[in-house]
C-alpha cells in the first residue's frame, strides 16, 4: 500500500537557510499537514520538531502520523568530516527508531552538505562532466556514505537512503550512477526525488522519470514527488540563477504543474508493488507562497488524477 506524506521543506524549513526569523512552528506545520490529508512526516531540521523521543511521540500521536524519515547532510567529499557525519546521523537515526511504527520505519536519508560549494551551487541544473569529482573523491565519498550507513544500522537497525539533489555532488543522472557504483547495495539504498532528477538532467522532459525508476530500481527504497518546472528551469540557465534564485522563481512547483509524468510514475509504484510511503516535497525558502493551500491541492492531485 502506498501511503502519502509531506516533509517541513515545503513549509520552508529547509537546512542550508536561516530559519531564526520565522514564524512557522513545528505545531502549526504538523497541523496544516494532516489538515492537508497526508498521514506521515519527515522530521526537518534538527531542533525544529522536539527532539525528546517521548514528546515527539506524544505530537505524532496526537496527530496519528507517522515518522517517514530525516534528512542528514554530510560533507562526504571531505574525509575529515565523515566522523562528525556519523555522530549527526546515529543521533538522529536514535530519535526516529525510538518514534517509529514497526509496520513503516523511518529512513535516514542520507545526502551532501547541498549548496556549500560555491560552484555546484551556481551551476545547478547544469551540471557539466568537468564538473563531477575524479576517481579518488569519488573513493572517499563512498567511503564517507558507505561508513555512515554503517554506524546507523549497526545503532539502530534503521535504513539509510541516499538523495540525490541539485546544488550537491550527486545531481545528475552520471553522478547517481557513480554514487551507487561507488556504494553497498547492503547499506545504502536510493530515494528517488523525481523532481530533483529532472531538474538535474539539464533538460527536465516529460519521458525521463520513468526509465530512470526502472534504472534505479534495484537500489530505490523510497520515493520524493516533487515536480519541476522546465520553464523555470531554462530561464535559470540564461538568467544565470543559482540555486537558490531558481527555487525562489519556482523551479519545483506544485504537483502537475511542471515536467513529471504523476499518473505514470504511480502506475510504475504500483507494478512494482510498492508499500510504504511516498513522501511529496515542493521545496520552497522561508516565507515563500502558501504552504497549507499549496499541500492541499498537491494532495488533491495526487487523489483525483492519480488515483491517491
Amino acid at each position: 500500500m502506498i501511503h502519502i506524506g509531506n516533509a517541513p521543506c515545503s513549509w520552508g524549513n529547509l537546512e542550508w537557510e536561516d530559519n531564526s526569523g520565522s514564524v512557522l512552528t513545528y505545531s502549526r506545520m504538523l497541523d496544516e499537514l494532516v489538515a492537508a490529508g497526508y498521514t506521515g512526516t519527515e522530521l526537518g531540521d534538527w531542533g525544529f520538531m522536539p527532539t525528546d523521543a517521548p514528546a515527539l511521540s506524544a505530537e505524532l500521536r496526537s496527530r496519528n502520523l507517522t515518522m517517514t524519515g530525516a534528512f542528514v547532510p554530510v560533507e562526504f567529499s571531505n574525509r575529515s568530516a565523515h566522523a562528525d557525519g556519523i555522530e549527526t546521523a546515529v543521533r538522529i537515526a536514535k530519535l526516529l527508531a525510538a518514534v517509529q511504527i514497526e509496520a513503516l520505519p523511518p529512513f535516514v536519508v542520507l545526502a551532501d552538505e547541498n549548496c556549500s560549494e560555491p560552484d555546484r551551487t551556481r551551476m545547478a541544473g547544469h551540471i557539466t562532466p568537468d564538473m563531477m569529482l575524479d576517481g579518488v573523491a569519488w573513493k572517499t565519498y563512498g567511503h564517507g556514505v558507505n561508513a555512515v550507513a554503517r554506524a546507523v544500522n549497526h545503532e539502530t537497525g534503521l535504513r539509510c537512503v541516499f538523495h540525490h539533489h541539485c546544488g550537491g555532488w550527486v545531481e545528475t543522472p552520471a553522478e547517481i550512477d557513480a554514487l551507487l557504483n561507488h556504494t553497498d547495495a547492503a547499506l545504502v539504498g536510493l530515494v528517488f526525488d523525481t523532481g530533483h532528477f529532472s531538474w538535474g538532467t539539464g533538460t527536465p522532459s516529460s519521458n525521463q522519470v520513468i526509465p530512470a525508476l526502472e534504472k534505479f530500481k534495484s537500489r530505490m527504497q523510497y520515493i520524493h514527488l516533487k515536480d519541476c518546472e522546465p520553464h523555470v528551469a531554462h530561464q535559470g540557465v540564461s538568467s544565470g540563477w543559482d540555486y537558490h534564485d531558481n527555487v525562489r522563481n519556482g523551479v519545483f512547483c506544485e504537483l502537475g504543474k511542471g515536467i513529471v509524468p504523476f499518473p505514470d510514475v504511480i502506475a510504475w509504484l504500483r507494478i512494482m508493488a510498492y508499500s510504504g510511503f511516498a513522501t511529496v516535497e515542493q521545496d520552497v525558502l522561508p516565507s515563500m507562497g502558501s504552504p497549507l493551500e499549496s499541500a492541499q491541492r498537491n494532495r488533491a492531485y495526487l487523489r483525483d488524477v492519480c488515483g491517491l
